[in-house]
């Protein structure tokens, strides 16, 4: 096990030094390195006022008895707007592709959406916060895929950013209200918190160590928790006129249930609309 943690961790030194590598010649010929790290800050704070369309991919792996591989693909725009001189309204929208192995289900399709609405002061320094409805809308009645639930609750993210550095945790809470069928399926009880810290160089590459954690609030007291540890590399370059982030991570699951995961791999492609709130 501890020779495939460090083969996984090889393979991503490598190609996160390859990003960074091709990205300062793409920069070369590019605008300057100040553009690339401002990007870069604003990628790291969930309410700022770009939109960012990131496409991540993750082959989370060690997955039940048989320790199969399951991969998750997630279109996750993100949309500012603005509702008043002081105000601005941040949508969240996560979309999942999911190929599950025969343990889970052996199934393959879109999983359920988790939309996300952040009320943002318009302020930009200080402490920054938003905090707004959360939506779970089910695409499926496959159990493998889709909980089978309609979904609501609280969402809410603070940080800080100072310097180079920026740090601070997302959280939000789901509880189930109506099903999709008369079928009978678990009722939904869930929370995530994402606490980050991640710091940004004068050239627009960021580290970022944070976490993902999955709270079921519903299961035994053991299988509560799905905690993991990703460490990440990321560089802002450009894709034609518009900035590109393009990331490679690590994760340990330092915590899971039964049958959970051990480790994840994860690649992000992040298009970069810039605009304001």
């Amino acid at each position: 096990m501890r020779r495939r943690y460090v083969l996984v961790a090889t393979i991503v030194v490598a190609v996160s030094h390859a990003v960074v590598t091709l990205s300062h010649a793409t920069e070369s010929a590019g605008s300057g390195g100040g553009d690339a790290e401002d990007v870069a800050k604003k990628l790291s704070n969930p309410v700022s006022d770009i939109v960012s369309v990131p496409l991540q991919f993750n082959w989370v792996n060690g997955n039940g008895p048989q320790q199969d591989l399951r991969f998750v693909m997630n279109f996750q725009p993100v949309v500012p707007f603005a509702i008043s001189e002081k105000w601005a309204l941040i949508g969240r929208w996560i979309m999942p592709y999911e190929s599950q192995p025969a343990s889970l289900g052996s199934a393959t399709g879109l999983g359920d959406i988790t939309a996300s609405a952040f009320f943002s002061p318009r302020a930009s320094s200080g402490l920054l916060w938003g905090a707004g409805p959360v939506f779970g809308l089910p695409t499926t009645s496959d159990p493998a895929l889709g909980s089978g639930k309609w979904s609501v609750g609280p969402t809410a993210v603070v940080l800080k950013q100072t310097g180079g550095w920026s740090y601070g945790m997302l959280w939000n809470q789901l509880w189930s209200f109506a099903s999709t069928s008369n079928v009978d399926r678990p009722d939904v009880n869930r929370g995530l918190f994402q606490p980050f810290l991640a710091h940004v160089s004068p050239k627009g590459v960021t580290v970022t160590l944070q976490s993902e954690a999955i709270a079921n609030w519903s299961a035994s007291s053991s299988d509560v928790w799905t905690i993991p540890i990703n460490a990440q590399v990321s560089k802002v370059t450009h894709f034609g006129p518009f900035p590109l982030s393009v990331a490679g991570a690590l994760g340990v699951f330092v915590v899971k249930p039964d049958g959970g995961p051990d480790w994840q791999l994860r690649t992000t492609f992040t298009l970069v609309l810039p605009g304001k709130k």
